[in-house]
């Protein structure tokens, strides 16, 4: 038994190499091996279930030594799964060893006992299927302006938070689902983690729109009347999130670097991120000043990454073009604003006054054009 205990020792290292840049050197003998300890280790849970003393002496033997979540005896039953799915996300892991990996996943004979909606053969084709549209890109794009590729690795790391969810220990649930996000999340370049974050929080919202509703618009500006908040509808929207608006630097550089048009979607789904977003735009433009010379707003600090005035209103356009109620509380903002910074009521005195006099004419053509079009029909 002491034999068997030292080789369950071993399954936090294997579970956590499985998610570090060291698979880029496993070749398809190594990741055969690690499947075969991944199918031992699940052999041994369906052994010593029935055996309480047992299963209690490889749980302590799991947890000794261990950071962060903790594993437990039913992650045994669970480790092909945790394995698998833990190197199909893993982009260091190298092409040979990577089409070994699908290849076993998706072999026709392999059925599993309970098959689930989100199981291993599933996210392998999901896998395979991002892989192939990594080959030459055309040039449509999805409505949300996001690559299908980028969409495909949403999908995929949607699916592997909700697994997280489910094999989490309730002590210290949320810290580790942000942890190993945060690890998934640094294996991506920072652009592409940005889209798939997006992407992934805009598949949710999705989804449950559909669910709740049915009759949600079907533009990338609004996938569904109401929103959500931090944690609302579904559990993977929590450490996607914290992760994403816990650090100013990292949420700058996220709203900076996506389009307006997306951003927009977001806050019209997501009220925390609505008011981090608003916040931040809010000190952007307080950093514009009015140049009588040019007559108009410029940066008053070149070199500082802050949107032009010209971006400055196109995002703030973008959000008056979402929802009802992200319209009314972006105009609400801006008359807030506005009044703070003295009331003006002619242009070039408040970057407020001007912002709000540019998106209620914006408003108030949009609404003549919609008359007109409402009268020709």
């Amino acid at each position: 038994m002491e034999a068997v205990l030292e080789q369950v020792g071993q399954l936090p290292a294997l579970l956590a190499v499985s998610r570090s840049v060291l698979v880029r050197d496993w070749d398809p003998l190594t990741l055969d091996r690690a499947l075969e300890w991944a199918r031992y280790f699940q052999h041994l849970h369906d052994r010593f279930r029935a055996r309480p003393r047992l299963r209690e002496a490889l749980g302590r033997r799991l947890r000794r030594g261990q950071r962060g979540p903790l594993l437990g005896f039913p992650h045994l039953g669970r480790c092909p799964r945790l394995l698998g799915l833990a190197l199909l996300e893993n982009r260091a892991l190298s092409p040979a060893a990577c089409r070994r990996l699908l290849h076993s996943l998706l072999q026709p004979a392999r059925v599993e006992a309970d098959p689930e909606p989100h199981s291993l053969e599933l996210l392998a084709r999901r896998k395979a299927a991002s892989r192939l549209l990594g080959l030459p890109r055309g040039p449509p794009r999805a409505p949300e302006g996001l690559e299908p590729q980028v969409r495909a690795e949403a999908q995929l790391l949607v699916s592997r938070l909700r697994e997280e969810e489910q094999e989490a220990e309730p002590a210290g649930e949320a810290a580790g689902r942000l942890a190993w996000l945060s690890g998934v999340l640094e294996l991506l370049p920072q652009p592409r983690a940005f889209e798939v974050v997006a992407a992934a929080l805009l598949l949710v919202r999705q989804g449950s729109g559909a669910e709740q509703a049915g009759d949600g618009a079907q533009d990338g500006n609004s996938l569904g009347g109401n929103q959500a908040s931090a944690t609302g509808d579904d559990g993977s929207t929590g450490p996607l999130l914290s992760w994403l608006l816990g650090n100013l630097e990292r949420f700058s550089a996220f709203c900076l670097f996506l389009p307006g048009s997306l951003l927009a979607s977001l806050a019209g789904h997501y009220s925390q991120f609505s008011r981090h977003y608003l916040d931040l735009l809010t000190g952007w433009g307080s950093h514009l000043v009015y140049d009588p010379v040019q007559g108009q707003w410029v940066k008053s600090c070149l070199d500082k990454a802050e949107l032009s005035w010209e971006e400055l209103r196109e995002r703030f356009s973008c959000l008056c073009q979402g929802s009802a109620l992200l319209r009314g509380q972006t105009q609400a903002a801006l008359k807030l604003l506005k009044a703070q910074d003295g009331d003006f009521k002619v242009r070039g005195l408040s970057v407020w006054t001007d912002l709000l006099m540019e998106v209620e004419e914006y408003l108030r053509k949009e609404a003549e054009r919609s008359c007109m079009n409402a009268t020709a029909t």
